[in-house]
């Protein structure tokens, strides 16, 4: 009898047991057939690539469908330190990622992959009302290091000058640091003056532009409508010319605040990724580059 009983209740288990296999497989099943299309490419970083980025996305949905891509901004720092994460795909940067941050990824076990997508014109902008229309970069330099602090000590009105710069996560920020507070020099160690104000955004920077006489700033070219914003020229010294931010002046390499805007990806591209990649470059891509206000990348 207790033989019998022992035998009935194995004979149980082991139907339950299959019945759960059973559904476990089916659900697997059910999940795979509704897993749907790919997982988004993910694009994170630069706040002045940002409306590119998203533009090119947009564009990229006629071309390609089933191909999602998630763009978000944040600041070129913000997208790199994703990418060493190992977090998204591809991280946009208006500046190209340093040593240390190209090191800390291949320890993380990701090899960081530069393309150039486009090259942008830094403006620097003050408010309409504004008289000065002429600076070098010497005299940009003083004014964010705070060793100038008025106005008319380089030609404008007896007005205290209001620093604003992007915060500093920003690849523009960086840049501004490295190619107009310390104007280039490797061993320089300025810094921007403690009364500079931080912008969130590179909106941020034109809106205080456009509503205090007394501000500068500056911002990617893209971002900048010289019918609401005073666009200054930028002489790299006092001998050489000043010259007007523009695609032109860009391209020609004319303009000394003129930078290339990045793309890195983890590791060689391939799939889906490589082709979005090629199209950003092709003629496509380059048009929305030149659409958006930046300057595309010259053929050749």
């Amino acid at each position: 009898m207790k033989r019998t009983r022992t035998c009935a209740i194995v004979l149980l288990l082991l139907g339950t047991m299959f019945l759960l296999s059973a559904c476990g497989s089916n659900d697997s099943e059910s999940s795979d057939s509704e897993a749907g299309p790919q997982r988004a490419i993910q694009n994170k970083g630069s706040d002045t690539l940002v409306n590119v980025a998203l533009a090119w996305a947009e564009a990229y949905r006629e071309v390609e469908p089933d191909v999602p891509i998630a763009v978000t901004g944040g600041g070129s720092g913000t997208g790199i330190a994703a990418l060493i994460n190992g977090t998204v795909d591809v991280a946009n940067a208006s500046r190209a990622m340093k040593d240390k941050e190209i090191e800390e990824a291949q320890s993380n076990g990701i090899d960081p992959i530069e393309y150039t997508v486009a090259i942008d014109a830094l403006a620097i902008i003050t408010n309409l009302d504004n008289p000065v229309g002429e600076l070098t970069i010497q005299e940009l330099s003083d004014m964010y290091t705070g060793r100038v602090t008025n106005w008319k000590d380089v030609g404008g009105n007896d007005a205290p000058i209001i620093l604003l710069s992007r915060e500093t996560n920003s690849g523009t920020h960086v840049y501004f640091l490295e190619e107009v507070v310390r104007r280039g020099e490797k061993e320089n160690t300025d810094i921007f003056a403690p009364q500079t104000l931080l912008m969130p955004s590179s909106v941020g920077i034109t809106s205080e532009v456009r509503r205090n006489p007394n501000a500068i700033g500056y911002d990617g070219l893209g971002y900048v409508d010289a019918k609401h914003e005073k666009i200054i020229s930028v002489a790299s010294g006092s001998d050489s010319d000043y010259i007007v931010p523009s695609v032109e002046s860009a391209s020609a390499g004319v303009y000394p605040l003129a930078r290339n805007l990045y793309m890195y990806t983890a590791g060689e591209p391939a799939g889906a990724l490589a082709d979005y990649l090629d199209w950003i470059l092709g003629a496509e891509g380059q048009e929305i580059v030149a659409k958006l206000g930046f300057v595309p990348l010259t053929k050749g």
